[in-house]
């Protein structure tokens, strides 16, 4: 059996953090997001076919042309918007067997697959969904059901309770005829869930498997942290590969890559993870959930609080991140500070393509995106953004988003008297 994985998309919704790299290489936990789909995908199939467009040149470079020992191949998403459309481009390469079909950019556990497989070969079915209840459809399609079998899907229905499209299903490949059929969405895209219907119309069997694991839609930057917190407290082993000196202290479950050094008057609560040839202290405090990449470096009297640090990134003195994520390359001056809490206590919310969303989350720092220098005695605002290499001088406050190449300055009027 085959997989299609979607990883076409740009992710918007994650800017500035996807300006120059699709959404699916984004590391979380300090690995990519489209290796834990891969992973869980390994067991059940012998090849990947990656559908990609943004970007691609960065998906090729981080997983290469295999996973596992298994190839990966990569094509092109035909002209036009929507799953539909991204499954379609595949259609050469299936070759007349069932395949697998999963979204690049959610998480999801390997029973899932083992549930939607067992579902999909006792109903003898031609196209099987993975599903999930929840107490809250506004944000997902609807699968409505009629004993073991799916009987519509509907689009995002409201505040309603129900089973929940997770995006990953199962097809025969005469699913290709009805994607040929599907007609433009009202979104303007092609969707797999409109050839659902038109199967479902024309007497096809769609079944269905109902999840009650672990799910993440990696849709906006606040998921990001959801999805570090829980690989981090249910994933990470306690395995020290680097040098931690004497004097630092470290309280299980903490990974320490090799060639990374913990120096004295480090305090690390698990669970935390440490990447590659990092640099951590002296005399710093990095509290649980916390992921830090390769190649960075946490400094003398620095606090770091359930966030995400990529490669390369540094915080290196008289810092505190928290509830923040800091992209690839960035540099955070003497004194800056992340504010993550409002003085009312209210939830945070973030500008999501020129619009406020409510993250649900009562503390949300920073999202800072890459090769940005930011200044000394900088303060940031909970939920504001930093655009990729963006330039923030000192002593400013970041009470707005700030785009992408951008430069951010004070400017002070001085009176310089004779004494």
């Amino acid at each position: 059996m085959k997989a299609v994985v979607l990883a076409a998309g740009k992710g918007e919704r994650l800017r500035p953090l996807t300006d120059d790299r699709p959404k699916v290489v984004l590391k979380v936990a300090n690995r990519p997001i489209v290796e834990y789909v891969l992973e869980n995908l390994d067991p059940f199939v012998d090849e990947f076919i990656l559908i990609v467009r943004y970007q691609k040149e960065k998906l090729i470079e981080t997983l290469g042309d295999e996973f596992n020992g298994k190839p990966i191949t990569y094509v092109d998403q035909l002209e036009g918007e929507g799953t539909a459309k991204a499954m379609e481009s595949a259609k050469d390469y299936i070759e007349g067997e069932e395949f697998i079909v999963a979204n690049g950019d959610i998480y999801f556990e390997i029973d899932g697959i083992k549930e939607l497989i067992q579902a999909f070969k006792k109903e003898k079915a031609d196209a099987a969904v993975l599903v999930k209840e929840f107490e809250d459809l506004s944000h997902f399609g609807k699968i409505e059901v009629d004993g073991n079998l799916v009987k519509a899907v509907l689009e995002k229905p409201g505040k309603v309770s129900g089973y929940a499209n997770l995006g990953v299903y199962i097809f025969k490949p005469d699913v290709f005829e009805f994607i040929s059929k599907t007609p433009l969405s009202k979104r303007g895209e092609y969707e797999i869930t409109d050839t659902l219907n038109l199967m479902i119309k024309a007497g096809k069997k769609v079944t269905y498997a109902a999840y009650s694991g672990y799910w993440n839609d990696v849709g906006r930057p606040w998921n990001l942290i959801e999805l570090n917190e829980y690989l981090l407290k249910n994933k990470l082993r306690h395995e020290i590969k680097g040098i931690v000196e004497e004097g630092a202290t470290l309280v299980p479950p903490v990974e320490i890559g090799e060639g990374t050094i913990i120096r004295s008057g480090a305090y690390i609560i698990g669970p935390v993870k440490i990447g590659r040839n990092s640099r951590i202290g002296p005399n710093c405090f990095i509290r649980p959930y916390t992921s830090i990449g390769d190649n960075c470096h946490i400094g003398n009297a620095v606090e770091v609080k359930n966030s995400i640090i990529m490669d390369h990134s540094n915080a290196p003195h008289l810092n505190y991140v928290g509830d923040s994520i800091i992209g690839e390359n960035t540099n955070l001056g003497a004194g800056t500070i992340t504010a993550n809490l409002r003085h009312d206590k209210g939830n945070i919310k973030v500008e999501i393509k020129g619009k406020l969303e409510d993250s649900g989350r009562r503390k949300l720092g920073a999202i800072i995106g890459h090769n940005v220098k930011v200044g000394i005695n900088v303060t940031i605002y909970p939920g504001r953004k930093i655009g990729s290499n963006s330039f923030v001088g000192p002593g400013v406050v970041v009470d707005k988003n700030i785009p992408s190449n951008s430069l951010v300055v004070v400017r002070q009027e001085k009176v310089v008297m004779e004494r």
